[in-house]
């Protein structure tokens, strides 16, 4: 069903513009999806994320899992009838709460027992459950169970977590039993481009509908990110889909889809949004800050979203400092319009045979950018 198009390649990189069909419609690549870990983008309606220019969006298995469940979730019509979301939908399998809830799990070679965030009721995943519950919500593309590994992480342990996302990928493949989905297989490693390879070598014969790069953006910084990114992408079909998962910093995303990435997903956009950090074309800005108190310009002159149309600068700090919940929404819809705008900016660029030098101009003026927020609590 895949249906993956090339359309235009970068002459001087491994940048593509593209195109996939899923069976809720087409995804052009590069995409950025929007995440809605528990069935919603936190403060979002859906109407507000079509006009953002979202056309797909990513949900979490683990979370669903726990509440409200998955009878639940078929009962409302799958993730399209409780999300009210008629485009593409994209599931992660619960391999990244392996690591981001590792203080509440225990891993073995089969699976992995969870005591659950909510109540600590015991919960078992494997690959066999992570796909019949993504079969069962219903999502348009669905992701390989994996183990991803932190950073650093000794030799061994990641050597053994590439062997079974390996075996667990195998076994995913077996039970996937809903043929309206496509399923991707996931490439681990750290940032060891040996095991990298390895993993690569044994997942691209097993001709998943796409590939995802994952286990990045865990704390091994900007440059590790991109060397590994630049040396595991090309491993990947040509023909496929390739997805970096849980990154998205601005600068990032374009270094890369100059190493070949199609789609990227990250909480940023809405997560800094809810802290009074928006991103523009000239650098983030920080909306608490003493300076914007009576500034009634918008976030960014030109930019043609809900926010910036409506509120100036002074507004939105005066939101925040009152703790009213209006500020975080505003500036949610202002950053996930500002993605939108990003990415369909690089299709264009790539369609024009442009984007070398745009990519060029972009990562200069924007590579000291972080987008770090100190935060009190974990996102799961």
């Amino acid at each position: 069903m895949n249906g993956f198009e090339l359309k235009n390649r970068d002459s001087h990189s491994h940048a593509r513009r593209g195109g996939f069909l899923t069976a809720h419609g087409t995804v052009q690549t590069p995409a950025f999806m929007p995440v809605g870990t528990r069935g919603c983008v936190k403060g979002i309606t859906p109407e507000q994320l079509r006009a953002t220019g979202a056309e797909i969006v990513l949900a979490n298995t683990y979370h669903l899992l726990i509440r409200p469940g998955t009878r639940v979730v078929e009962s409302l019509g799958d993730l399209h009838g409780l999300m009210s979301w008629q485009g593409p939908i994209l599931t992660d399998s619960g391999g990244y709460q392996v690591f981001s809830l590792s203080t509440l799990n225990r891993i073995g070679d089969d699976g992995v027992e969870f005591a659950s965030h909510i109540d600590g009721e015991k919960i078992y995943l494997d690959a066999r459950i992570a796909t019949e519950t993504q079969n069962r919500l219903g999502a348009d593309i669905i992701m390989c169970f994996d183990e991803c590994t932190p950073w650093p992480c000794p030799q061994e342990h990641l050597k053994k977590a590439v062997e079974r996302t390996v075996r667990w990928a195998r076994q995913c493949k077996e039970h996937h039993a809903n043929k309206k989905q496509l399923l991707f297989g996931i490439v681990q490693g750290g940032v060891n481009l040996e095991l990298r390879s390895a993993c690569a070598a044994e997942l691209v014969p097993m001709e998943f509908d796409g590939y995802a790069i994952g286990g990045l953006s865990v704390g091994e910084g900007h440059e590790a990110m991109a060397k590994t990114v630049r040396h595991t992408a090309p491993l990947l079909p040509d023909d496929k889909p390739r997805y970096l998962m849980g990154v998205g910093m601005p600068v990032d995303i374009v270094e890369a889809v100059r190493a070949g990435v199609d789609m990227f997903d990250c909480v940023l956009p809405t997560r800094n949004g809810r802290n009074a950090y928006a991103f523009t074309d000239n650098g983030p800005i920080r909306l608490r800050n003493s300076q914007y108190l009576t500034n009634t310009d918008p976030i960014e002159p030109g930019c043609l979203c809900y926010t910036c149309r409506n509120f100036g600068k002074g507004t939105l700090r005066h939101f925040f400092n009152v703790g009213e919940m209006l500020g975080p929404i505003l500036v949610s819809i202002h950053n996930l319009t500002y993605y939108q705008r990003l990415m369909h900016t690089i299709r264009t660029q790539l369609e024009n045979g442009t984007f070398g030098l745009w990519a060029n101009d972009f990562c200069a003026k924007h590579k000291n950018e972080t987008g770090e927020i100190n935060e009190t609590t974990i996102v799961i």
